[in-house]
């Protein structure tokens, strides 16, 4: 009777010490700063995938459509980008609809609230009247800036050219 009340308590001790381990180990993750700046990367990349899509669809086959598609290029940008989009007049015309194939930061800054993104975009293009688009492969970098309410918008947006390879060169 005394050896199993000792090996209860033994076990007992055990599952306490392992428990409180658990919840060191625990605490100690939740309040790692590496922690954090992978969550915020994380929400940034994804933020930014998104705002680029966003950036490179309009549905211009009406021209109440296309007003529509120029506010969702407002909502998703800021600063200067979002300055010049307002100036887009809203025309009926081809439609394009952008996918995000790949996309990775190249850079953030948490306490500056500033990010790199790289990015290849598939715009699928219809023209106006037409069935079936064409498809074009873009390759971008844009400038991310955190707003207010947390969410990564899009501050500048540049295409990034097709560098050459040294075949290419010789044939020319």
């Amino acid at each position: 009777m005394k050896r199993a009340r000792a090996l209860t308590g033994a076990g007992l001790a055990l599952a306490l010490a392992f428990c409180g381990a658990g919840a060191w180990t625990y605490a100690q993750a939740r309040a790692d700063d590496s922690l954090a700046y992978g969550r915020e990367r994380d929400h940034a990349l994804a933020d930014g995938r998104e705002r680029l899509a966003v950036l490179n669809t309009l549905d211009a086959s009406s021209r109440e459509r296309a007003r529509d598609g120029i506010q969702d290029w407002r909502a998703a940008s800021t600063g200067p980008l979002r300055d010049e989009l307002s100036n887009t007049a809203p025309r009926k015309g081809a439609s394009a609809r952008g996918t995000v194939t790949e996309a990775a930061l190249t850079s953030l800054d948490t306490r500056a609230g500033t990010a790199k993104l790289v990015a290849t975009v598939r715009v699928e293009v219809t023209p106006a009247g037409a069935k079936t688009p064409t498809t074009d492969r873009k390759r971008l970098e844009a400038v991310l800036a955190r707003t207010g309410e947390g969410e990564w918008k899009v501050k500048a947006l540049s295409a990034i050219p097709l560098a050459r390879t040294a075949e290419e060169d010789e044939s020319r």
